[in-house]
């Protein structure tokens, strides 16, 4: 299996602990943002990634979007499962996946953005790793506002995973895929000291995650 995407996303992070947890061999191929839209738009009509090429008998040519690719990896090897059996458990973490992929993963790239491009420019301070933040703060509309808005939906977020975390899983009494779009959504906050601080709790849960399926976690962690 062939996995198209950005390294630093965290979108694409949520497909890699997929594949890792289900022991799946796969390659990665990372595109340069801006230019991506090349080698993706021809494939699958969109301009986003992940993008999975499954490359197997009997399997769809291109799977897109990180939801959908959990979603195929379910059919394609089920153990082990990311999926619940409850009925109501199942669609309690389908609704948490959801809602960290559409609310909490969006707010998590304001914020990471906003200091990268500012307490956190010493990180990187190379000009092409700035252009490409100035281009997404550009696209998305960060900047100190936005940013202030998104910090507060990841409190919420933070807040809702210390009341689960910390004892046991989101839903039900096992791993599954809520647990893991959290963890993949929130990584990229594990570089910013004043998360790092306040939630240390949050980070060694990510870190679990991440070694339970065997992704290396981000850089400059």
């Amino acid at each position: 299996m062939l996995l198209l995407q950005f390294s630093t996303s965290h979108y694409c992070r949520k497909a890699r602990l997929a594949l890792g947890y289900k022991q799946i061999p796969y390659q990665v191929e990372n595109l340069t943002p801006a230019l991506h839209i090349l080698r993706i738009k021809p494939l699958s009509g969109l301009t986003t990634v992940p993008v999975l090429l499954p490359q197997q008998k009997n399997c769809p040519a291109i799977v897109a979007d990180s939801t959908d690719i959990i979603q195929f990896l379910e059919s394609y090897q089920p153990d082990p499962p990311l999926y619940l059996d409850d009925p109501q458990q199942q669609k309690d973490a389908l609704r948490l996946e959801e809602h960290f992929d559409e609310s909490v993963g969006k707010a998590t790239r304001f914020v990471y953005y906003q200091f990268r491009a500012s307490a956190g420019k010493q990180i990187d301070p190379s000009l092409m790793s700035q252009m490409v933040i100035a281009i997404v703060k550009v696209q998305y509309g960060i900047n100190a506002k936005s940013s202030a808005v998104a910090a507060d939906t990841i409190a919420n977020a933070i807040a809702l995973l210390g009341e689960f975390w910390q004892d046991g899983y989101l839903v039900g009494d096992r791993f599954s895929v809520a647990d893991l779009t959290a963890a993949a959504l929130l990584s990229p906050l594990g570089i910013i000291p004043a998360y790092r601080h306040d939630y240390p709790w949050l980070f060694e849960k990510i870190a679990d995650i991440h070694k339970l399926c065997r992704e290396p976690l981000p850089k400059n962690w």
